[in-house]
């Protein structure tokens, strides 16, 4: 070979290898904006996760509160048909209404408490009476005069009770 092919072709090895330099620099910065695009949609999808995640319990959060508020209002109606009941005048088809309703009210989560000769407890009782006896031997209600009630877990009526203590 003479100095001329030699020349020659080591130009053309430098500009290949020029050129493989550059397609690779070329193929990082490609690399790097994929890496860098990929990393954004990450997040955005975990964004969007994180925000469908939140409306969804808000959403569940507002049904069970607006749930109680209905339900809550409802507690006179309630306490009209136990009064009835009572004395006699709920029949016929009035008593499968409130049955009905009772059944329904039941299924949503609300409970009656109106529980007698048990322990007073302030958080679900309110004494509007109180009396003394030797037949208990720690505050106890006594007597019921309006039930108590509890939608799920949470009081949103407290019970009106009579209240005994013992005698010392």
């Amino acid at each position: 070979m003479t100095d001329n092919q030699n020349t020659g072709a080591e130009s053309s090895d430098q500009e290949l290898s020029d050129a493989v330099d550059e397609a690779l620099a070329e193929a990082n910065v490609v690399i790097d904006e994929v890496q860098t695009l990929t990393a954004d949609l990450q997040r955005l999808q975990a964004d969007y996760s994180n925000y469908r995640k939140r409306v969804e319990k808000e959403l569940a959060a507002s049904f069970a509160f607006a749930t109680e508020k209905v339900v809550a209002e409802l507690l006179p109606v309630l306490d009209d048909m136990d009064r009835a009941e009572q004395h006699g005048e709920l029949t016929g088809g009035f008593k499968a209404v409130a049955d009905r309703l009772n059944a329904i009210t039941t299924k949503l989560g609300l409970t009656k408490f109106a529980d007698v000769n048990v322990p007073f407890d302030p958080t679900i009782h309110e004494a509007l009476m109180h009396s003394t006896s030797a037949d208990v031997t720690e505050t106890t209600a006594t007597q019921v005069l309006q039930p108590g009630y509890k939608f799920k877990d949470k009081v949103i009526r407290v019970a009106q009770v009579a209240v005994t203590d013992p005698e010392n």
